[in-house]
Protein backbone atom coordinates (compact mmCIF):
# COMPACT_ATOMS: atom_id res chain seq x y z
CA UNK A 1 0.00 0.00 0.00
CA UNK A 2 1.41 3.56 -0.52
CA UNK A 3 2.11 6.54 1.30
CA UNK A 4 -0.86 8.29 0.08
CA UNK A 5 -3.77 4.86 0.79
CA UNK A 6 -2.21 4.58 4.20
CA UNK A 7 -2.54 8.03 4.98
CA UNK A 8 -6.34 8.52 4.00
CA UNK A 9 -7.05 4.94 5.63
CA UNK A 10 -4.97 6.17 8.54
CA UNK A 11 -6.88 9.65 8.89
CA UNK A 12 -10.23 7.87 8.42
CA UNK A 13 -9.23 5.76 11.36
CA UNK A 14 -8.66 8.35 13.58
CA UNK A 15 -11.61 9.97 13.28
CA UNK A 16 -13.67 6.80 13.74
CA UNK A 17 -11.81 6.47 17.09
CA UNK A 18 -12.37 10.42 17.60
CA UNK A 19 -8.60 10.72 18.18
CA UNK A 20 -8.44 14.08 17.59
CA UNK A 21 -4.37 15.00 18.18
CA UNK A 22 -3.62 12.08 15.61
CA UNK A 23 -6.54 13.68 12.86
CA UNK A 24 -5.02 16.70 12.97
CA UNK A 25 -1.67 15.60 12.77
CA UNK A 26 -2.56 13.18 9.61
CA UNK A 27 -4.30 16.13 8.14
CA UNK A 28 -1.20 18.68 8.52
CA UNK A 29 0.71 15.58 6.85
CA UNK A 30 -1.68 15.61 4.04
CA UNK A 31 -1.51 19.01 3.64
CA UNK A 32 2.12 19.13 3.36
CA UNK A 33 1.94 16.45 0.61
CA UNK A 34 -0.39 18.40 -1.29
CA UNK A 35 2.32 21.47 -1.22
CA UNK A 36 4.99 19.33 -2.24
CA UNK A 37 2.59 17.97 -5.48
CA UNK A 38 2.04 21.29 -6.37
CA UNK A 39 5.91 22.60 -6.00
CA UNK A 40 6.96 19.12 -8.05
CA UNK A 41 4.19 19.79 -10.96
CA UNK A 42 6.46 22.65 -12.58
CA UNK A 43 8.94 19.42 -13.58
CA UNK A 44 5.99 17.09 -14.89
CA UNK A 45 5.45 15.76 -11.65
CA UNK A 46 1.59 15.55 -10.95
CA UNK A 47 2.27 13.44 -7.64
CA UNK A 48 5.38 12.96 -5.82
CA UNK A 49 6.46 9.29 -5.08
CA UNK A 50 6.67 7.79 -1.49
CA UNK A 51 10.72 8.62 -1.61
CA UNK A 52 9.79 11.80 -1.82
CA UNK A 53 7.13 11.57 0.74
CA UNK A 54 9.70 9.90 3.12
CA UNK A 55 11.96 12.63 2.84
CA UNK A 56 8.98 15.02 3.21
CA UNK A 57 7.74 13.13 6.79
CA UNK A 58 11.86 13.35 7.79
CA UNK A 59 11.88 16.82 6.95
CA UNK A 60 8.79 17.22 8.53
CA UNK A 61 9.82 15.36 11.84
CA UNK A 62 13.37 17.32 11.90
CA UNK A 63 11.50 20.42 12.43
CA UNK A 64 9.29 19.33 14.77
CA UNK A 65 12.33 18.18 17.01
CA UNK A 66 14.04 21.43 16.89
CA UNK A 67 10.61 23.29 17.92
CA UNK A 68 10.52 20.56 21.18
CA UNK A 69 13.55 21.54 22.19
CA UNK A 70 13.27 25.06 22.10
CA UNK A 71 9.67 24.79 23.86
CA UNK A 72 11.67 22.67 26.55
CA UNK A 73 14.53 24.97 26.79
CA UNK A 74 12.00 28.00 26.85
CA UNK A 75 9.95 26.44 29.76
CA UNK A 76 6.74 25.72 27.99
CA UNK A 77 6.44 21.44 28.28
CA UNK A 78 2.55 21.76 26.97
CA UNK A 79 4.03 22.63 23.57
CA UNK A 80 7.06 20.16 23.77
CA UNK A 81 4.57 17.56 24.20
CA UNK A 82 2.58 18.51 21.26
CA UNK A 83 5.57 18.95 19.19
CA UNK A 84 6.43 15.47 20.42
CA UNK A 85 3.29 13.34 20.02
CA UNK A 86 3.09 14.98 16.22
CA UNK A 87 6.49 13.68 15.97
CA UNK A 88 5.33 9.80 17.48
CA UNK A 89 2.36 9.80 14.72
CA UNK A 90 4.65 10.76 11.90
CA UNK A 91 7.63 8.25 12.53
CA UNK A 92 4.65 6.29 12.46
CA UNK A 93 4.56 6.45 8.63
CA UNK A 94 8.21 5.95 7.99
CA UNK A 95 10.05 3.16 7.37
CA UNK A 96 12.20 1.54 10.36
CA UNK A 97 15.35 2.61 10.83
CA UNK A 98 18.53 0.61 11.27
CA UNK A 99 20.17 -0.31 14.64
CA UNK A 100 23.71 1.22 14.85
CA UNK A 101 25.33 -2.27 14.15
CA UNK A 102 23.56 -2.39 10.77
CA UNK A 103 24.09 1.55 10.13
CA UNK A 104 27.73 0.80 10.86
CA UNK A 105 27.96 -2.55 8.33
CA UNK A 106 26.68 0.35 5.72
CA UNK A 107 28.91 2.25 6.31
CA UNK A 108 31.77 0.31 6.13
CA UNK A 109 30.32 -0.94 2.80
CA UNK A 110 29.71 1.82 1.42
CA UNK A 111 32.98 3.34 1.95
CA UNK A 112 34.91 -0.14 0.16
CA UNK A 113 32.21 0.48 -2.43
CA UNK A 114 33.39 3.93 -3.20
CA UNK A 115 36.85 3.18 -3.10
CA UNK A 116 37.20 6.55 -0.62
CA UNK A 117 40.23 6.91 1.45
CA UNK A 118 40.30 10.11 3.26
CA UNK A 119 37.69 12.67 4.88
CA UNK A 120 38.03 14.69 1.90
CA UNK A 121 36.07 11.95 0.13
CA UNK A 122 33.19 11.54 2.23
CA UNK A 123 30.34 12.68 -0.36
CA UNK A 124 31.58 9.67 -2.27
CA UNK A 125 30.23 7.70 0.63
CA UNK A 126 27.12 9.66 1.39
CA UNK A 127 26.32 10.03 -2.17
CA UNK A 128 26.42 5.53 -1.82
CA UNK A 129 24.90 5.29 1.04
CA UNK A 130 21.99 7.94 -0.12
CA UNK A 131 21.36 5.44 -3.03
CA UNK A 132 21.19 2.39 -1.36
CA UNK A 133 19.87 3.35 2.04
CA UNK A 134 17.82 6.43 1.58
CA UNK A 135 14.94 4.73 3.43
CA UNK A 136 16.16 3.49 6.60
CA UNK A 137 18.99 5.24 6.95
CA UNK A 138 19.26 8.70 9.17
CA UNK A 139 21.63 10.39 7.09
CA UNK A 140 22.40 13.00 9.98
CA UNK A 141 23.72 9.80 11.98
CA UNK A 142 25.72 8.45 9.57
CA UNK A 143 27.74 11.77 8.57
CA UNK A 144 29.67 10.96 11.87
CA UNK A 145 29.99 7.51 10.97
CA UNK A 146 31.50 7.86 7.51
CA UNK A 147 33.84 10.70 9.35
CA UNK A 148 34.61 8.39 12.10
CA UNK A 149 35.76 4.92 9.68
CA UNK A 150 37.43 7.38 6.76
CA UNK A 151 39.96 8.55 9.95
CA UNK A 152 38.40 11.84 10.58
Amino acid sequence: MSLRARFTEELKASMIAKDAARTSTIRMIMAKLKDTDIAARPSGVDQVGDEQITSMLRGMVKSRRESETMYRDGGRPELADKEAAEIAVIEGFLPQQMDEASMKAAVAEAVAESGATSVKEMGKVMAVLKAKHAATLDMAKAGPLVKAALGG
